[in-house]
């Protein structure tokens, strides 16, 4: 495993709609392995392949620590309610604000073994989730923020 560079703020690669994968293979599992050690090491709680530089449609979330998730093409199939809170970025680093997200999100996915499964979350959970997930289509969190943070 190694710790990846962070894609900032004005590089047109976090602007970029992410292809999706195919195949899951070595490669594809050494980045989610990079990512999850890179998010950690950065104390982030979830990070997009584009976010180090990688255009695949590939995200890992860890709200709680020890509950890796990993999300191969995740797709929101289901959310509900709204929530306004605090939201940052590691692509961004020392900006927050307040942002709109559903209260609760279900997401399918593939995990790193090739199967479909789906998580919900609530809160942080289904924050996070969104948050990535909008990585995947070239949207950041500064394009929903309603109200900035000093």
């Amino acid at each position: 495993m190694a710790i990846r560079n962070i894609v900032k703020y004005g590089d047109e690669t976090l602007r970029r709609v992410c292809r999706p994968v195919e195949e899951i293979t070595p490669r594809i599992l050494t980045l989610l392995d990079d990512m999850a050690e890179t998010m950690r090491a950065a104390n982030g709680c979830g990070l997009a392949a584009p976010q180090v530089g990688i255009l695949r449609r590939i995200a890992v979330v860890e709200t709680e620590p020890g509950e890796l998730i990993e999300l191969i093409n995740p797709k929101i199939i289901a959310f509900a309610g709204e929530q306004r809170e605090q939201e940052g970025c590691l692509s961004i680093p020392e900006k927050w604000g307040i942002t709109v997200r559903p209260a609760h999100v279900t997401v399918r996915a593939t995990n790193r073994r090739g199967e479909e499964f789906e998580v919900t979350g609530s809160g942080l959970l289904a924050r996070a989730l969104c948050h990535e997930i909008d990585h995947l289509d070239g949207k950041l969190f500064v394009d929903k923020v309603i109200k900035y943070i000093d």
